[in-house]
Formats: structure tokens, sequence, C-alpha cells
């Protein structure tokens, strides 16, 4: 959300948004046994109201109508397979003929003057959670249309006496104002909530998709150092047979010649492994690294990227002279990554990242000379799936450029799960001293650990790190 684009989500984002489209995660089987309850719900209303309040009833019409979901129902579970899904359209379909067989039902038990009526709002709430918004605004339009039209035209409800059964019209205007802003309300809720609840679903899947990518290329890391350790002493056979037979092969130069390419080529294996291994090594051994070290690791993927990176460390009030050692957790390696290249992304010239410790916390400060972030999402930094409007100076700047705020999320979320909090701000609002914010006048990262979630003793400078674990195949 800064240097020349609104917003600033870039980092490491992986689309979700063909996942997004739900329509087609309902089962059918979940449709038909909803259907079912409907289906006993309005059979127990016309006999109750038939039988126990004496109300005279186009009962032939209304057992149809019932008996048209019936056989729906029963078409569905015999032709389809339990676990069949519906699509977008197969639903939409669905939804909306439950729509117009409860008007129907409505049509011949009063309209609106039946307090039954409320239940129109079911389907539409359902759509608006799992529907597209043009289905769910063409259901809500259907279900306005009927309700508009159950006013005027539908059969009165009468007794036994042949008394017509209705409220006054005040109740019945009122209560199609209220069914018609109960439409527009809970469909609006509803899908904001479910918008919600699915975006961070995603997120979290994709934070999830990033974790796992890091541990496996770390367990790839040491299975790569158990095997330059393991292969080592066979090459070193190979090597030391090999020259044996260059001795005693001097007579034979053919000969001599194949047991130098073996020598060589086992060299060749040896530097081979040992480039391999020594990644793997650190990613085995090093458990944890001096601070700077972490950071600088993190960094190293945007050193060349045409931005300068400046690294400084010291201590803060109270704290020790010597930087302390924390956890080289995949979380926080990926975390640090993804926002020192957010701020790449968006910074002039030059991003700086600044480390602190004392005796309670260790706090890391990444600071960028861009544009900083747009103050209208200021508050919302961290969530998925932030969107601003992109004026034609950013779009002709990055036209590549699509940030939905995934990025800094997952960022946010793995630093979080090891015991970080993250602040957002910019360099303009007074966080930094009056002296700096000319210079460090972008966006603002602020990562802070309480010490004891990140710092270990273990390591230490002459400190014995250990044997590499064993690999159990």
């Amino acid at each position: 959300m800064q240097g020349n684009e609104w917003p600033q989500m870039s980092t490491s984002e992986t689309s979700f948004a063909g996942g997004r489209n739900r329509g087609n995660w309902i089962r059918l089987r979940t449709m038909i046994l909803i259907r079912w309850i409907a289906i006993v719900g309005q059979l127990v209303a016309i006999f109750v109201a038939q039988r126990m309040f004496n109300l005279t009833l186009e009962l032939g019409l209304c057992l149809m109508a019932v008996g048209v979901s019936v056989i729906g129902n029963l078409i569905a579970v015999f032709v389809f397979p339990e676990n069949k899904r519906l699509s977008e359209t197969e639903n939409f379909l669905m939804v909306l003929f439950d729509v117009l067989q409860l008007s129907f039902l409505l049509y011949l038990t009063g309209g609106l003057n039946n307090p039954f009526a409320l239940l129109v709002l079911g389907p539409v709430t359902v759509s608006a959670s799992v529907l597209t918004l043009r289905s769910t605004a063409l259901l809500g339009i259907t279900a306005f249309v009927l309700m508009s039209l159950l006013i005027r035209f539908h059969l009165p409800l009468r007794t036994e006496e042949g008394f017509i059964l209705r409220v006054p019209d005040t109740f019945l205007y009122g209560n199609w104002v209220a069914i018609t802003i109960a439409l527009l309300f809970l469909s609006i809720y509803s899908r904001r909530i479910a918008n919600e609840m699915h975006s961070m679903d995603d997120a979290l899947a994709a934070t999830q998709m990033a974790l796992s990518r890091a541990q496996k290329l770390n367990d790839l890391g040491g299975v790569v150092a158990a095997a330059a350790h393991e292969l080592g002493t066979p090459l070193a056979t190979i090597k030391l047979t090999s020259a044996e037979l260059m001795e005693d092969l001097h007579d034979q130069p053919d000969l001599q010649e194949d047991a130098r390419l073996i020598r060589e080529q086992a060299d060749r294996c040896r530097d081979i492994l040992r480039s391999m291994g020594r990644a793997g090594k650190e990613d085995l051994h090093m458990r944890q690294a001096p601070l700077v070290q972490v950071i600088m690791e993190a960094a190293e993927p945007h050193e060349n990227r045409g931005k300068k990176i400046i690294v400084e460390e010291g201590p803060g009030p109270g704290g020790e002279a010597e930087q302390p050692n924390i956890l080289r957790r995949p979380e926080i390696i990926h975390g640090l990554r993804n926002l020192v290249q957010n701020a790449v992304d968006f910074s002039r010239t030059t991003v700086w990242i600044e480390s602190t410790w004392t005796e309670a916390k260790i706090t890391i400060r990444i600071i960028d000379d861009g544009r900083g972030y747009p103050p209208n999402l200021l508050g919302r930094i961290g969530d998925p799936f932030v969107r601003n409007r992109r004026t034609d100076r950013d779009r002709s700047a990055r036209p590549e450029y699509e940030g939905m705020g995934l990025g800094l999320f997952i960022a946010k979320t793995l630093l979080e799960r090891t015991g970080a909090q993250l602040n957002f701000a910019n360099g303009s609002d007074g966080f930094l001293p009056k002296s700096m914010t000319s210079e460090r006048c972008g966006a603002i990262v602020e990562v802070v650990w309480p010490r004891n979630m990140i710092v270990t003793e273990l390591g230490k400078s002459g400190h014995p790190i250990g044997e590499n674990t064993l690999i159990e195949v």
C-alpha cells in the first residue's frame, strides 16, 4: 500500500479466488434433508390449521404443492448418487424452487396474513451464504416480487363459520415492509459473514501451505546432510582404492587412466555432496542463531533487487551488549522474509531493518522510504483479501500487481504463531522521532516477541550444538 502502489499487500500471494466460488460445495444430500424437514413442517402446519383451528383450506392444492416437493426429493434420492455436489446453477434452481413452492403455499393460505410468510427469508439467506452475488440478488428480487404480489393476490383464510381471518392493512403493509427489510439485511449480513469466514479459511490454507513448503525444505536439507555424511566413507574408500590401482598399473597406461578417472569422479561426488550438505547441515544443526544472522537470512533473497537494505542492531534499555541467539524456526524466517519483500516492493531506494533487545522483549522494525500504507486501510493491515482501488498511475507502474493482502496475512499469522505481536504504522504517524521522519517516512512494521518465547540459551559461543539426529526410514 505504498511506494507507487495501493495497497501494499503483494508478498508471496497465492490466488485463491478460483476456490472461493463455493456454489458447488453443497451436497445434494444436504439439500434433500433440509427439504424433507420443510415438507414435514408444511404438512404439520396444514393439518394443525385444519384440525385444531378449524380453518377451511384448499387442501387438495396444498397437498399438491407439498407433493411436488416430495416427488422432487424422491427423484433426487433415486437418480443421483448420495455424494453428488450441486453446481452453482443446480443450487440456484433448487433454492428458487423452494421460494416458488413456499410462495404458492402462502397464496393458498392467506398471503401475508399468514404468519409463516417469514419463512421466505430462509432460502434467500442460505443463498447469500453459498451462491454468487448475482444468484443471491436474483433470488432476493424474486422473493420481493412474490411477497409484494401476495399482498393483493391470495386466497383468504376462512373458518368453518365462513369468517375471513385477516390482519388490518396497517399490519399487513408493516409485515411486507419488515419482510422486505429482512430480505435485504439478512442477505447482506449473511453474505458478509460467510465471505469473511471463507476468506479466512483461504488465507489460513495459504499460510499452512507456505509453512509446509518451508518445513519440507528443512527436511530435505536434513536428508541431504545425512546422505553427505553416510556417503563420505564409501567415497573415501573408492578414492583410496583408485590411488592404489594407479600405482599398481603404472605399466598399463590405459587401465591407469581408467583408475585416474574413477578417482576424479569420486572427488567430484565429494564436492557435490559437500556443497549440497552445507545448507542441510545448517538446517539440521542450527536450530538457533544470532538475531542479526536470522534477519540477514530472511532478507537475503531481496538484496539484489535494486533496493538498499540496511540492517541495524543494538541493545535496548537494560539489554546486554551481546546480541541474543534466537530460534531459527521456519515461521520466523518465512514471516520476516514476507515483510522484507513487501518493504522492498514499495520502497523508493532503501529499506531499514532495526533490531533491538532488552531483558523482556526482542523487537524487529522494518521501515522503508515509500509512500506508506493508505490511512483508510491502516487498521485492516494483516487481514486477508484486502483490496483498494488502483489509479491509472499505479497500473502503469506495476501492471502485474494484483495485491489482496494475503502476503501480509501469511507473515502476520506465521509470526504470531511464534508469540510475536505485529504493529503497522506510517513514518509520519509519530512512530519515529521527527529527526528521522524525512528519511524513513514510509511503512513501518514492528514485530515484538517476549524474550522467553524466542531467545534460546543453547548454541552460545563455546557451547556444543550436538550430533545429527537419526533419520528413521
